[in-house]
């Protein structure tokens, strides 16, 4: 059975995170919880137990760890520790001892990567890092793999019985065993975490806080997730007031709460997957039973691109990529070959043509009700005659 991985992301990601976890387990799924941001330890404060890299059974169901940042970076030095050594003794260094070793900025992004795929549980509930950061986390492994099909092609390790020669005509050495084994331990790595964020189990929740919904910044939050195609299952909106407060005699508790129920009844208008409203609670268990109390989110349908035919009528093919959120001035649009370069705000995405838009030229764009829609035509060039 495939695992159910739940991403939770924003305020108080800790606290939902748990009450995730707890909400699962008490169904009867074997539950884990991940602190994958969790510097201060709140995680374990709100568990009362100190979380290492193995998981700690917490009650019937449910276990918890956290991310270790330290063995993910000896484990990312440990496979060039051998290859770097020549080159060290050449110039006279002294290699650095593990002990140490002090994981460097990024490393975090790492040690999730490696964590998501060594998980065990039909659940894995995940207290993860900020929305922008989690996006860059997650959409790491695509972008690392083209990177080494640009720089290391697997194709040119079939020529390995041919380097000597090819050393010796071009004057210059030719990239040893070493380096492409290198480079099929990192690709093995990356697509090991890349089945994990693929999965369709795998899903995205995001926390706000009610008091400030900042819907603008949402919109943008989502059209990130939506442009790397990673599925947002719902949305929780923390703190918010007690449901009598718009009756209260305090005419500012009244009026705060009615602008909050404006604003968050404004916002699930504008979401197409659920808006989930909890209010401060005592206990992680009360917190579960606000949040899910007709059960956890469904898994959203895969919004995947697709290509519709308008050749008989305009001669046109429209590719379609779903980007709910999206601004249009926000919007970015560039053909390099066979691939286009998106980006909506900060976020950039490089997407591989479909064979037949290959054959064309970018004719036009629009963004329509969250739908970005590129115009293909076919270059008499390329294209097929007859």
């Amino acid at each position: 059975m495939a695992t159910r991985t739940v991403l939770i992301s924003g305020p108080e990601s800790a606290r939902i995170a748990a009450a995730t976890a707890l909400h699962h387990a008490r169904q009867g799924s074997e539950t884990l919880l991940l602190a994958a941001d969790d510097p201060h330890r709140a995680v374990d404060d709100l568990l009362g137990v100190r979380l290492g890299p193995e998981p700690v059974e917490l009650e019937q169901c449910l276990t918890a760890a956290r991310i270790d940042e330290q063995a993910a970076f000896r484990a990312a030095l440990d496979g060039y520790r051998e290859r770097l050594a020549p080159a060290l003794d050449l110039i006279g260094a002294q290699p650095l001892d593990p002990e140490e070793l002090a994981p460097l900025p990024g490393t975090r992004a790492l040690a999730l990567l490696r964590a998501l795929p060594r998980a065990k549980a039909e659940v894995l509930v995940v207290a993860a890092p900020p929305p922008a950061e989690l996006i860059a986390t997650l959409a790491l492994p695509a972008q690392l793999e083209r990177y080494l099909d640009r720089l290391l092609p697997e194709q040119r390790q079939a020529a390995r019985a041919l380097r000597p020669l090819l050393a010796g005509l071009a004057g210059v050495p030719m990239p040893t065993d070493k380096l492409y084994e290198a480079r099929a331990a990192a690709s093995a790595a990356l697509a090991e975490a890349a089945a994990v964020i693929t999965a369709p189990g795998t899903t995205v929740r995001l926390v706000l806080d009610a008091a400030r919904p900042a819907p603008r910044a949402l919109a943008r939050i989502r059209a990130g997730l939506a442009l790397h195609g990673l599925p947002l299952d719902a949305v929780v909106a923390h703190g918010a007031h007690p449901a009598g407060a718009v009756d209260s005699p305090d005419p500012w508790l009244a009026r705060t709460a009615a602008r909050q129920s404006e604003q968050l009844a404004e916002l699930e208008r504008a979401l197409n997957v659920p808006l989930l409203t909890v209010r401060q609670a005592d206990s992680l268990a009360a917190l579960a039973e606000q949040l899910y109390p007709a059960g956890a989110p469904r898994i959203p349908a895969p919004a995947e691109p697709w290509t519709e035919d308008r050749l008989a009528a305009e001669n046109l093919l429209i590719w379609h990529l779903p980007l709910p959120g999206a601004d249009r001035e926000d919007l970015e649009l560039l053909r390099r070959g066979d691939e286009l370069v998106l980006g909506t705000g900060t976020y950039r995405r490089v997407v591989a043509l479909p064979s037949a838009l290959r054959r064309c030229t970018v004719s036009g764009a629009g963004l329509v009700d969250g739908t970005l829609s590129v115009r293909f035509t076919p270059d008499p060039a390329l294209w097929p005659r007859g």
